[in-house]
């Protein structure tokens, strides 16, 4: 923070919002939640006032909200127009700003410094689990305040410049997506070209098994083997992050046909990420959620790698996705997974085919890491930006 402007502790610019309203039973709400991180204030969703109990805090654009179990963790920031009228509860104070003192913008940027959320840190206090912002040592925290002029210029260069992330974040999304679509392409070229030279069977004919995960829930425990969900295979590369454990007594229980081995396919047949496969590449031993299916290709007619190319042309995708059940959560079932349709070259050509695929695949894995340095990079840039402001350096 700099320290040539002059402090002002937050309750000389912040007072303590107390419209609060009875909601109506019949009447529709929207609900305030706050992210971590400096992410912003956003709707949690819509309640009807028979849902609520007693009265509740209405928020109104421009005012300071923080959340007091997270303001530690930087969750506060100013309520945008767009949720004028939401209701919070006590947990969510709101706070209305001295307009003729500081520039509401100024304070919606300052609170996503570091500085700022280690005022919050020190005025929250409690148990583990159970810290809280302290109201009044929150408001008894100091800042520093230039000038409205210097706070209106500061605001201005900073939105500029974040406009400037902003859409350079936008461009490295939209070229993300273009490498992904590249590679869907790339097979779907493959699968196009095929079709009217090369035998059509259906996946479940060219695998000796096509089945989910267990349907049992596993107790999950600290060591133990590992216990996947859908989010392991969803970006189309099996990892671990983000899985449990399980005992090896219900390892050991599962049949032999929902056992991976290396080369066999996992299958994301659940949710948003439906229809993308992710090859087995590994030997360590592991087991899945029931949203997952599980293919064992035939090794003497079909290379798992053609397979999963197949499997990720635009084609393929599109037939899972139109065989889908349900609309909450559309899941693929597994007669449709086993009817999907790809054509079978002989194995030879199979494999000089993934080998041209593979070599493609490669040139776009290696674009999706540039890009993610990149939006490593762009992400730093914001809070070193806000850093230098407030320090006067900008």
């Amino acid at each position: 923070m700099s320290t040539t402007w002059p402090t002002v502790k937050l309750g000389e610019v912040l007072r303590r919002s107390q419209e609060t309203i009875s909601p109506d039973a019949d009447a529709e709400y929207r609900e305030i939640t706050v992210r971590l991180w400096g992410k912003g204030v956003a709707e949690r969703g819509r309640v009807l006032g028979a849902q609520t109990s007693g009265r509740r805090f209405v928020a109104r654009a421009g005012q300071f909200i923080a959340s007091r179990i997270d303001a530690r963790n930087g969750a506060m920031g100013l309520v945008p127009q767009a949720l004028d009228g939401a209701l919070v509860t006590n947990d969510f104070p709101l706070f209305n700003l001295d307009g003729a003192r500081v520039e509401p913008a100024f304070l919606g940027w300052l609170c996503r410094t570091a500085g700022f959320v280690e005022l919050c840190l020190r005025a929250s206090e409690g148990t583990t689990n159970r810290v809280r912002l302290k109201e009044d040592r929150f408001l008894d925290g100091a800042i520093p305040l230039p000038p409205l002029a210097e706070q209106r210029r500061l605001v201005a260069r900073i939105e500029a410049v974040a406009a400037q992330i902003q859409e350079a974040r936008e461009l490295r999304r939209q070229a993300a997506e273009e490498a992904e679509a590249f590679g869907r392409s790339a097979a779907e070229t493959v699968f196009r070209e095929l079709q009217d030279g090369s035998e059509q069977r259906a996946l479940g004919d060219v695998c000796t098994t096509v089945t989910d995960g267990d349907h049992n829930t596993p107790q999950f425990s600290d060591e133990g083997v590992r216990f996947i969900f859908v989010g392991n295979v969803s970006s189309g590369r099996l990892h671990f992050d983000g899985s449990k454990r399980v005992s090896p007594e219900y390892f050991r229980s599962l049949k032999a046909h929902r056992l991976p081995e290396r080369g066999d396919i996992l299958y994301s047949a659940v949710g948003a990420t439906l229809g993308i496969p992710a090859v087995v590449n590994t030997d360590e031993p592991f087991c899945f959620q029931r949203h997952i299916a599980i293919l064992k290709p035939d090794r003497k007619r079909v290379d798992s790698r053609f397979v999963w190319h197949m499997l990720t042309s635009q084609t393929v995708f599109e037939k899972a996705w139109a065989s889908t059940t349900g609309s909450a959560q559309p899941t693929i079932p597994l007669r449709a997974i086993r009817g999907l349709p790809i054509p079978i070259p002989p194995l030879p050509q199979q494999r000089r085919i993934v080998a041209e695929l593979d070599a493609l695949q490669a040139e776009v894995d290696g674009l999706k890491a540039l890009q993610a340095e990149t939006a490593a990079d762009l992400d730093a840039l914001l809070p070193a930006l806000l850093d230098r402001a407030f320090k006067g350096e900008l």
